[in-house]
């Protein structure tokens, strides 16, 4: 389908979230604004779908849920979505000395929380460190979240707002020195260490201190840090920003795959094919909402392999007639309410690594549980009651393990995922899984050659790339507004608008929010 016009102010190459909110950003400026996406619908890995025939339960089939997003953000263009809070922050199974239990992270913390650490640990003092440890996390979220929507400080215009010994050791050293001086115990340790490593392939001993950077991002979001289920699904945030954009007059093309972009620093003209043909366009701004290996190729330039990103995640989606038991006791309606840790402990996350690094599919696989139909039943519709949605997340399985042999290798990988959690039920998950209408599980696994597949994120890299910190270096340029902002690319006329962006990553609509600031400040 041919756009409307022949030329544009701006082009938004990707109808991810990112690139719906600079669009209705953008429009609502009064700018002309053209969203092309290849699929057939926007939204890209923030979306719902019906997985399982006969069953109209949507689930979030890629990301699954909404922590960076601020608040501000969501009433700048006036979005109707509704988010939830988790009734629990998290629930930890064990087994020591052959004896089930498990530790359970209220939200907000209360006695129950402190009860359980003195139960697992034995006394008071690592419940404390824990307190002091999220303090501090807290204190460095104060300072970094409200500049998310500001041009990016500099290093030191941070660091001289937070306590030294915070700053080393959460920003200046590699993370896992800091837990492991600050915490005792393997299982509170491994808790703290997880939110270092979803989508992150690092040691929490490696010296680029990728670990660091995922867990501040996991962790700032509004200040909070706090993880919410979108109602509806996560295809409720794309829906509420696809009408922010439209309502605001952005035209929005699906199916509408761009193969070139041709620029310079003053304009550029984008090409694109879809089902009638080849079509272009020329603007003054294109905001390129996939990957900047991605955008590198659109440009003309050559598939590189040695730069292409890497993902390290496996992801099983879920279908139940009911909730397992636990051997622990704990009521399966309190353990799946927040976060379920699985093979999680510190010793195991970096055996795992290992593992991993050597090229093996771990033989304890660490992940973690999220069943959003407890916070949010209506992505259930008319389900049978009893039935839930369950959402694993595998760490330390990069994309180099699926190589050679992706369905043998993922097969394995979901095999020790669900080891993992069985290992703590009483009811092996699989006696709970739902049927099709073919009689088949309801369970569907992707692993990052899937990912790249079906979104075309290189490498199955769920952040487009290595996450960075939320500021500029103090030696960096910041005299373009793109340089400001975190968007620039080597031409003017081009910027980075996804989770490419200096302060991208994860579902928060930074990337958008940034890369439309600097087109306004430029104008």
């Amino acid at each position: 389908m041919a756009s409307q016009h022949s030329s544009y102010d701006v082009v938004v190459v990707g109808g991810g979230h990112n690139g719906l909110v600079a669009a209705a950003y953008l429009a609502r400026a009064g700018l002309s604004v053209l969203v092309l996406e290849r699929l057939s619908h926007t939204g890209g890995a923030a979306v719902s779908a019906h997985a399982f025939s006969g069953h109209p339960a949507r689930l979030s089939r890629y990301s699954y849920l909404v922590s960076l997003l601020p608040e501000q953000l969501m009433a700048d263009l006036d979005l109707d979505l509704q988010l939830s809070s988790r009734s629990l922050a998290s629930y930890t199974p064990t087994i020591r000395a052959g004896r089930p239990g498990g530790l359970l992270v209220e939200r907000p913390e209360g006695p129950g929380t402190e009860q359980s650490f003195r139960e697992l640990t034995g006394g008071a003092d690592e419940y404390a460190a824990w307190r002091r440890f999220y303090g501090d996390v807290a204190g460095l979220a104060e300072v970094v979240a409200p500049t998310l929507l500001q041009p990016l400080p500099l290093e030191r215009e941070i660091r001289d707002q937070v306590d030294p010994d915070v700053w080393r050791d959460l920003v200046a050293s590699p993370l896992g020195a800091a837990i492991e001086a600050r915490f005792s115990d393997d299982t509170v340790r491994g808790v703290v260490a997880t939110d270092a490593l979803i989508g992150t392939f690092a040691s929490m001993h490696d010296p680029s201190l990728l670990q660091n950077r995922c867990f501040l991002y996991h962790l700032i979001g509004n200040g909070t840090g706090e993880w919410r289920v979108p109602v509806g699904g996560m295809g409720a945030v794309t829906d509420a920003l696809a009408r922010a954009a439209t309502s605001a007059g952005a035209e929005i093309l699906t199916g509408a795959g761009v193969s070139r972009i041709h620029a310079s620093d003053d304009s550029a003209e984008v090409v694109w094919d879809d089902g009638s043909g080849t079509h272009r366009v020329s603007t003054r701004h294109v905001l390129a909402n996939v990957a900047p290996w991605v955008l590198r190729i659109l440009l003309g330039g050559p598939e590189d392999p040695n730069t292409k990103p890497a993902g390290s995640q496996l992801k099983i989606n879920m279908l139940l007639d009911r909730l397992p038991r636990l051997r622990s006791g704990v009521d399966p309606e309190v353990a799946f309410a927040g976060t379920l840790h699985l093979a999680e402990d510190y010793t195991q996350l970096e055996e795992a690594y290992d593992d991993a690094a050597a090229g093996r599919v771990p033989r304890v696989l660490p992940g973690e549980i999220y069943c959003h139909s407890l916070t949010d039943p209506s992505i259930l519709g008319e389900d049978r009651p009893g039935t839930h949605t369950l959402t694993y997340f595998g760490v330390h399985t990069p994309s180099a393990l699926f190589d050679r042999d992706p369905e043998g290798a993922k097969r394995l990988a979901v095999g020790r995922a669900l080891e993992s959690l069985n290992l703590h039920l009483v009811d092996p998950i699989e006696s709970c899984l739902a049927t099709d209408t073919d009689g088949r599980p309801c369970l569907e696994a992707k692993i990052p050659q899937d990912i790249e597949r079906d979104l075309a994120m290189p490498g199955g890299h769920i952040f487009h790339g290595d996450l960075e910190w939320p500021w500029a270096p103090n030696r960096a340029r910041l005299e373009t507004p793109a340089q400001q902002w975190g968007v620039q690319t080597d031409l003017a006329s081009i910027l980075v608008c996804g989770s490419g962006s200096r302060r991208g990553g994860a579902v928060s609509g930074l990337g958008g929010h940034s890369a439309a600031q600097a087109v306004l400040a430029s104008i």
